[in-house]
């Protein structure tokens, strides 16, 4: 039994008399209970780290990202307050109990996950081949032996004028898309109902954002292929399998859920949000340009998307304990109606795809830091803070690592009752409140706690502009469609794999692996042609290949990169 877990079944608080003093004094036996948990072997937190550069692989999004980013949101986001604001010490035992267990809730630095490809169950597994199947049949994918797909994968997306080197038939008839998706759960022999069609009630019960009317809109309005394009312009350098288990973890292993939570979230990407043809490829360099505009609604949004990043309302810097990338939330530089509420979720989804870039297995979430200091009710702004929320729980699911809200003032107490009613329990159990630095450092190693935070980071936020020529290999057509097509091919003989793999063949299992890494270190080849360039690119954060260096001893340029991510 852990010490800790020791220590809080013998010595429950309760409201006995002389609890205070028993408290007092398993103080120190508490904290040294807590050092005996490697959190990260061979790594010290209690000195500067090496900044060496990291070679970054697959490992999604979304959400959260995905909060990933979502902080970076505005202070709507930020809502989130200790309800127990009680006059107590900052390290009395029941508080560091809790953060004890929340650790408990994530493996140590370099080890994998339950649920993550690479430490699967039998069972897990199972769930797997059974959404995969599901999947490959709505996006039209024939079965083996038969006519292979028509036309190739989208591996990103397309510009403004830029043609689609896979673009299909559009002309299939409803009917003919509908066909292709009917009978994908067939019921039990001897029900009742009609079982030639896809059923979806199961996902009704706890539809909170109505994904299983855009299952059914998106099936009708959509060709199989391009749901099949959405999909693998998400995965970009993540593993396939790890995308879906992210849907199948949020929807508890639920197949029929995950695939109705899967395919809303690609229209949503595709036919809502535009983010891959719109807010990854234009980026902040379009936005420098619409800036200029002498058209006035294109000069607000292109100025407003721009003067959130120029404030450092969010950024991504630095690591917490368990490896996870951070971003960082100013909450009192957002003011409501100062920006657009366009460009403010134009704002958070850029936040949330930028951070996923950040992610490399084992670590696949990210931690969230509310910077709460100087907020006031000027700063609470409601629906950016729905649309954040949203986007954690229904777009980019099982992103979000922890929440921190620190240093949240008394008059956020009613607010954070009124904002945890609208989360999800298990993203809700994720937000923890701290006081203070040294309440912050349990969480964070001070050496990656900004010196605005009372930390030991020197590093400032500084936005540098757009560079005029940083994006391009965006115009270079010919390259990019001759990646895309490679990356296509690549993307089939991964489909084909793993429907030998879900009839049953094993021997498959390593030649499909070595796929999966090779999509990874084709995405990084084909990055700098379907992705506008960010500050972490300009600053040297996010190297060529995919190598992230949280401190660069000089700026990046973000240009072409080998695919291993080394220099």
């Amino acid at each position: 039994m852990s010490q800790r877990l020791f220590l809080r079944r013998v010595y429950q608080p309760t409201n006995l008399p002389g609890t205070a003093s028993l408290n007092a004094t398993l103080l120190g036996v508490k904290r040294a209970a807590l050092t005996f948990r490697p959190l990260n072997v061979g790594r010290s937190y209690g000195t500067p780290q090496p900044k060496a550069p990291l070679v970054r692989q697959s490992a999604f999004g979304g959400g959260t990202i995905a909060l990933i980013v979502g902080g970076c949101l505005l202070s709507g986001s930020i809502l989130l307050y200790n309800k127990s604001q009680r006059a107590q010490k900052s390290f009395d035992l029941e508080k560091s109990v809790e953060i004890a267990q929340a650790r408990d809730a994530h493996t140590m630095v370099g080890a994998i996950s339950p649920g993550r490809p690479g430490n699967l169950t039998a069972d897990q597994e199972a769930k797997l081949q059974e959404l995969w199947k599901v999947t490959l049949k709505v996006f039209g994918v024939p079965p083996l032996g038969s006519e292979s797909v028509n036309g190739s994968v989208n591996g990103a997306s397309k510009g403004d004028g830029q043609e689609d080197a896979t673009e299909t038939d559009n002309s299939l008839s409803s009917d003919k898309k509908k066909s292709k998706v009917k009978g994908l759960f067939r019921r039990k022999k001897g029900d009742d109902k009609d079982t030639d069609s896809v059923h979806t009630g199961a996902a009704d019960a706890d539809d909170k954002y109505g994904q299983t009317k855009e299952f059914q809109h998106a099936l009708t309005s959509q060709t199989p292929e391009n749901l099949r394009k959405a999909f693998w312009s998400m995965v970009k350098h993540d593993h396939p399998d790890g995308l879906l288990l992210r849907f199948l973890r949020a929807r508890k292993w639920d197949v029929e859920k995950a695939l109705v939570m899967m395919i809303s979230t690609m229209h949503w990407r595709s036919q809502e949000m535009h983010v891959d043809d719109d807010i990854v490829w234009n980026g902040e360099g379009a936005a420098a340009k619409d800036e200029l505009s002498s058209t006035p609604a294109v000069k607000k949004e292109g100025h407003d998307f721009l003067e959130q990043l120029r404030l450092g309302k969010s950024f991504l810097h630095g690591t917490d304990k368990e490896g996870r990338p951070m971003c960082f939330v100013r909450v009192r530089l957002h003011h409501q109606g100062d920006q657009s509420e366009a460009s403010l979720e134009r704002y958070t989804v850029h936040i949330i795809e930028t951070a996923r870039l950040f992610l490399a297995p084992p670590v696949d979430t990210a931690a969230v830091v509310f910077d709460m200091t100087g907020f006031s009710m000027a700063n609470m702004d409601y629906t950016p803070l729905k649309f954040m929320i949203k986007c954690f729980e229904a777009n980019y699911p099982e992103s979000l690592g922890v929440v921190l809200v620190h240093k949240s003032p008394w008059v956020f107490q009613g607010i954070w009752a009124i904002i945890k009613g609208w989360l999800d329990p298990v993203v809700a159990s994720k937000v923890h409140f701290t006081k203070s630095t040294d309440e912050l450092a349990q969480w964070v190693p001070r050496d990656h706690i900004p010196a605005e935070l009372g930390g030991d980071d020197p590093w400032v936020f500084s936005y540098p502009e757009p560079l005029p020529n940083e994006n391009a290999p965006m115009s270079d057509e010919a390259t990019r469609t001759r990646l895309l097509e490679e990356r296509a091919a690549v993307v089939r003989d991964f489909e084909e794999l793993t429907q030998q793999w879900m009839g049953g063949n094993k021997e498959v299992k390593g030649r499909r692996e070595a796929l999966a890494e090779k999509l990874r270190m084709g995405y990084w080849v084909l990055d700098p042609y379907v992705r506008s360039r960010t500050i972490y690119d300009r600053v040297g954060m996010i190297g060529g290949g995919g190598r992230v260096d949280f401190y660069p001893k000089t700026g990046g340029t973000g240009g072409v990169g080998d695919p291993d991510g080394v220099d």
